[in-house]
């Protein structure tokens, strides 16, 4: 208060102007208290006036609406009492706030209808007095008959809307298209309604509030329509917009809305949470109603989701449970409505709210690619519930028939023995689904008697899902596999103990248990002691354990602590383990007939591109892993195909293959199927993306982006995999200009970002994209931050271009943002790097964009004319440095290329004196008016350098003319001016082009103006 004591005139209204900048919220509400206040101290009857407009302003934007109706009677009653006393903007003013009245009143069911349908005839007579089209008036008409439910009345009233003239008092296109468009919805018309929208919706037509509620309101028809990826956009678009505008309750529900129809319950939560004082926010009760609708909604889906007792954010004052706020948040919104109805005569209001807070999901799963969690990690119990998670249709289609036969089992045998049966074929055929069956098969033998090779198979199957725990059951299932006479399977069993031994880190005993177990195998085939199928598992298992062996030989060479001399010997383990895939390839081929055989044969193939890849040889690589997949798929089998295509994929780009690469990445997804687990596809959909990318398709490579995001949150890889996807994503979408989601997701995934994890690379990377995007949003402040945050991680790397660069943008975001001191001490920091750097452009370029914002500092003018003296100099000195270059290799180089690129050097230096040259006088011209010669002189030298370089600076050579001319013409030189404008006609004779008609346009005037004089 302190601050606004002794104001004048002009005082209060920089306040109230100041004021209306700040963010919504009572805070400001409490300012334009205060300056009334002051304007009443004044004795001045406009100051009073326009300080209830201001008040009355901040109060309808903000959660205060019902203060406002207070300070427009006071006006009303100014008006009626001294019409005089207001201006032509105040009384405008007073007529605009008429529309705030009639909807302020709907909004307060306190307000009788009578007094509503009074204040529609007396605004519908006061616009008549002055002279105002009936358009606004039938809008509030409609308005209050829709409100109503009196749908033959509302049509009536939209029609008359429509018909009537646009004029000063109608509201702006942007928002009477919102109005007409949210019509068209309810009357069931989205396609309609969308139509409508359009123009707001590519940015047409805006305003404060546009295209925010539109945005909003287009939510739920997109979804209704199946327009999925139009609705992602507008939520991610959209939210940013309402987000810091907390008048705008009604559009934040629709958003929460959108979320708990789309599957993204989880991201609701997380809105709800961003917004506590919308829960008892009592100053516009309809919007608290909406809100509360909405909430009951969200609150219902995760109760029958199975998550009711999941805590929630809710009203200040307790603990909520999504049971308890399902409750609580239906009774506010049904008690609300009735005030409505109660009020209204009717029972509308009441309906729509029971219809809104019913709705039934529209789709399953819409991924938003925005930091979150997944309602499978909202609570331990979540995962049952989820019916449309990843991971629950991968489990369902894991599920064999086996498992169906299961429940049936109990103790009969022949149940059992069906149960045994199906593992059995699933495991023959080489199926995923065999896990199941046979760990269905081992609880329904619990407490029955088996036969030694169904205790054999059984215990064998156990180990394999045990992992190193499996090791002891895998030599227990060998004990029973021989005692049951099969000596082939309990080597083949001891081969997959010796695997799991290798792979928990002891190679080099697996290898010399596996190396017996192969010698005992093979002398069992040649006495047809055992099958070729055993034969195979011991020669597989020989095979992988020598594969991990040159796979650790390799990881040693590139941590730098290996010799390139493993245990067994770097080249003596790659050629054993060459010899034995061949030898398992030599076994498996003759019998592809059979599914485990064949499966085999392909697995030795893709061991064989590894070594392949392992010597170097990418060619050989990329040709036996595509052999492999082939070979999987040929047999049935594409769910193991998925891994070697995967490799695949990664190769054909190393080798510069695009086509490759995106065919084997799109084969692994496809394969992969359903059968994939959440992780996996997250990386599949990232490889495609990143695939995509590299080539330039960044809308496929965005959708695959998003897709990689939601499936690491589904694995709970958020924090990880899910950063690196949403870095990724954010980076599409912003080459696709899509400034406002591609913003959303860059902030989204930033705090997960860490150096530890990504490398400080992704994150000065993530910065930079924000930067860029927040920029073309217009929020500069921002976008300067983020800039300057890069640059202080940048500032540590070796090689400091993205350093400089990003104090460069940084610098120009600060002066955009209207922070000149800053803006001047980040283009020094600039030049400063440019100079250490040897960029003698990025060096010109900062210096005189930092006299242009030395302007607006303490430095002054004096400071202004330093830097574009000092950018001058640096052109005149890298001129002479590339001069002296040019001769030296006029005289000592062969090529002529090297003349050619200090030529080019040259070439551009000149350009940068010339412009330099330009903005010296333009500099001059605007800052020192009345020294007009010094600006003339500069003109003059941009125009003569300009005119060394040719046709190639005709356009800026004609612009420094024009300039040099107006100031010629300042100087009442008429002739001079009129020779200088006659210069560039002639410059542009038979000339095209835009740039050449606004020139001869301008000369032209510039003649005209001249002749007059």
């Amino acid at each position: 208060m302190s601050q606004a004591m002794g104001m004048d005139f002009d005082t209060l209204r920089q306040a109230m102007a100041d004021n209306q900048e700040q963010p919504e919220g009572p805070a400001r509400n409490a300012r334009a208290e205060q300056l009334l206040v002051e304007a009443e101290k004044l004795n001045i009857p406009l100051a009073v006036i326009e300080a209830l407009g201001h008040q009355l302003k901040v109060y309808n934007y903000s959660s205060e609406k019902d203060k406002m109706f207070v300070p427009f009677a006071r006006l009303l009653r100014m008006w009626d009492e001294r019409p005089e006393d207001f201006d032509e903007y105040e009384t405008h003013s007073l007529h605009w706030v008429f529309k705030w009245m009639s909807a302020g009143m709907l909004d307060q069911p306190h307000i009788p209808l009578a007094s509503i349908e009074k204040w529609l005839g007396e605004m519908e007579h006061r616009y008549r007095l002055a002279g105002h089209s009936e358009r606004a008036v039938r809008g509030a008409e409609f308005s209050v008959a829709a409100h109503l439910g009196d749908l033959g009345r509302a049509e009536r009233a939209y029609t008359a809307w429509l018909a009537a003239d646009r004029d000063t008092m109608a509201d702006c296109h942007a928002c009477e298209l919102h109005s007409q468009g949210w019509w068209r919805a309810e009357r069931d018309a989205d396609e309609e309604a969308l139509e409508l929208w359009r123009p707001v919706l590519e940015g047409e037509y805006t305003c404060a509030h546009e295209p925010h509620t539109v945005l909003a309101s287009s939510l739920v028809p997109l979804l209704r329509l199946g327009r999925l990826d139009e609705a992602r956009a507008h939520h991610l678009r959209g939210f940013r917009l309402v987000r810091p505008m907390e008048s705008m309750r009604g559009a934040y529900a629709d958003h929460v809305e959108f979320c708990a129809l789309s599957g993204n319950e989880a991201r609701a939560l997380e809105l709800l949470a961003e917004r506590p004082a919308y829960f008892t926010d009592s100053g516009d009760p309809r919007s608290r109603l909406d809100f509360m609708a909405v909430t009951a909604l969200l609150m219902d889906r995760l109760t029958g989701l199975g998550l009711g007792d999941q805590p929630v954010p809710g009203p200040a004052g307790r603990e909520w449970t999504a049971s308890g706020l399902a409750v609580h948040a239906r009774g506010e919104a049904l008690s609300l409505a009735a005030l409505f109805d109660a009020r209204n005569g009717t029972s509308y209001v009441s309906e729509r709210a029971r219809g809104r807070m019913d709705q039934r999901p529209l789709v399953e799963r819409l991924p938003l690619g925005v930091r979150s969690r997944s309602t499978r990690h909202l609570s331990p119990s979540a995962s049952a519930a989820g019916s449309g998670s990843g991971s629950a249709a991968a489990s369902a289609s894991a599920r064999s028939s086996a498992a169906v036969v299961e429940s049936d089992a109990g103790s009969d045998p022949s149940s059992l023995s069906a149960l045994l049966a199906e593992a059995r074929r699933l495991s023959a055929t080489r199926s995923p689904d065999a896990v199941e069956a046979w760990a269905a098969a081992s609880r329904a033998a619990e407490g029955q008697e088996l036969d030694v090779r169904d205790r054999a198979e059984i215990a064998d199957h156990a180990a394999m899902e045990r992992g190193p725990e499996g090791i002891e059951l895998f030599h227990e299932a060998a004990e029973l596999y021989a005692e049951a006479g099969d000596p082939g399977e309990a080597l083949a069993a001891r081969a997959r103990a010796a695997y799991v031994l290798a792979l928990t880190g002891g190679p080099e005993e697996a290898l010399a248990t596996v190396s017996e177990l192969y010698e005992g195998v093979l002398a069992l085939l040649a006495d047809g002691g055992t099958g070729v199928s055993q034969a195979a598992s011991v020669l597989v298992g020989r095979a992988r354990i020598l594969m991990l062996l040159v796979q650790e030989d390799a990881d040693e060479d590139a941590a730098g602590s290996g010799t390139g001399d493993s245990g067994t010997g770097g080249d003596e383990v790659v050629g054993a383990a060459e010899a034995a895939v061949r030898e398992l390839l030599a076994l498996a081929e003759p019998h592809l007939s059979d599914v485990r055989m064949a499966s085999r044969a392909a697995e030795a193939r893709a061991m064989l591109g590894e070594l392949a890849a392992h010597a170097g040889d990418a060619e050989a690589a990329a040709e036996l892993l595509a052999q492999a997949a082939a070979a999987f798929v040929a047999a049935g089998l594409p769910w193991f195909a998925v891994e070697y295509e995967s490799r695949l994929a990664g190769i054909a780009r190393h080798l510069g293959d695009a086509e490759e690469a995106e065919r084997a990445a799109r084969a692994a997804l496809e394969h992969g199927g359903p059968r994939l687990e959440p992780m996996g596809h997250a990386q599949l959909h990232l490889q495609l993306a990143e695939v995509l990318g590299a080539t330039g398709q960044f809308g496929p490579a965005s959708e695959h982006a998003l897709e990689a995001a939601h499936w690491a949150d589904e694995a709970g890889e958020g924090p990880t995999l899910g950063a690196w996807a949403r870095h990724q994503l954010g980076g599409f979408l912003l080459r696709q200009g899509r400034w406002a989601e591609a913003a959303e997701i860059l902030e989204s995934a930033l705090p997960d970002l860490t150096t530890d994890m990504h490398g400080d690379g992704a994150i000065v990377q993530t910065r930079w994209w924000l930067g860029d995007c927040l920029t073309e949003l217009g929020e500069h402040r921002a976008a300067a931050e983020h800039w300057l945050r890069a640059a202080d991680v940048a500032r540590h790397w070796p090689e400091q271009r993205d350093h400089a660069m990003l104090a460069h943008l940084a610098a120009e975001a600060l002066g955009h943002a209207e922070l000149p001191a800053q803006a001047e001490q980040a283009y020094a920091r600039a030049g400063d790097l440019w100079r250490g750097l040897g960029n003698v452009h990025g060096l010109i370029r900062s210096l005189r964009a930092r006299a242009w914002v030395a302007l607006r500092t303490d430095s002054g003018l004096d400071g202004a004319r330093e830097s574009m003296a000092a950018a001058v100099r640096e052109c005149e000195e890298g001129l002479r440095a590339v001069s002296s270059s040019v001769g030296a290799e006029a005289v000592e180089a062969s090529d002529a290329m090297a003349g050619s690129d200090a030529a080019e050097a040259h070439h551009r230096l000149v350009a940068e004196l010339g412009h330099t040259h330009r903005q010296f006088g333009d500099l001059i011209a605007r800052s020192v008016p009345d020294d007009t010669e010094e600006a003339l002189a500069h003109y003059t030298r941009a125009i003569s350098v300009f005119a060394s370089l040719g046709d190639d600076a005709l356009d800026a050579r004609t612009g420094a003319e024009l300039a040099a001319g107006w100031l010629e013409a300042d100087l009442l030189r008429p002739a001079a001016a009129a020779a200088r404008a006659r210069a560039v006609l002639s410059a542009y004779a038979g000339v095209d082009g835009e740039a050449a008609q606004a020139r001869r346009a301008e000369a032209e005037n510039m003649l005209g103006v001249t002749e007059k004089a």
